[in-house]
């Protein structure tokens, strides 16, 4: 069993940046794959970012390529998304899940295992 709690959202303007926190529990976060993914009112739930179990590699939607970076710090179970340059339809409820799949080769898929509560993030034109 795994939990997630995120953390980080906020209000900000169009061009700033802002870093989302996901922090998990249990002794088998190193096992997980971990993603972002985010939900905008009225419209379904979309990926955003993926990062394998080492951290070697990554995976990202083509809307937030070369805007946000993910990562993660395996010392603290923790998993990060930089969001830099932020746009009015980056405007969404963010979630952090994992996914139990020790491998480097990242899985296209929204069928994660565990999902956090979500954080708001609103960025005004």
């Amino acid at each position: 069993q795994v939990q997630l709690v995120e953390s980080g959202g906020g209000s900000v303007q169009a061009g700033d940046s802002l870093t989302l926190s996901c922090v998990a529990s249990g002794r088998t976060f190193i096992r997980h794959a971990m993603g972002w993914f985010r939900q905008a009112p009225g419209k379904e739930r979309e990926f955003v970012a993926a990062i394998a179990w080492s951290g070697g590699n990554t995976d990202y939607a083509d809307s937030v390529k070369g805007r946000f970076t993910i990562s993660r710090d395996n010392a603290k179970n923790t998993v990060y998304l930089q969001m830099n340059r932020l746009k009015s339809e980056d405007t969404a409820v963010y979630y952090c899940a994992a996914l139990d799949w020790p491998h480097e080769e990242l899985l296209q898929t929204e069928h994660y295992d565990y999902w956090g509560q979500g954080t708001q993030v609103t960025v005004s034109s």
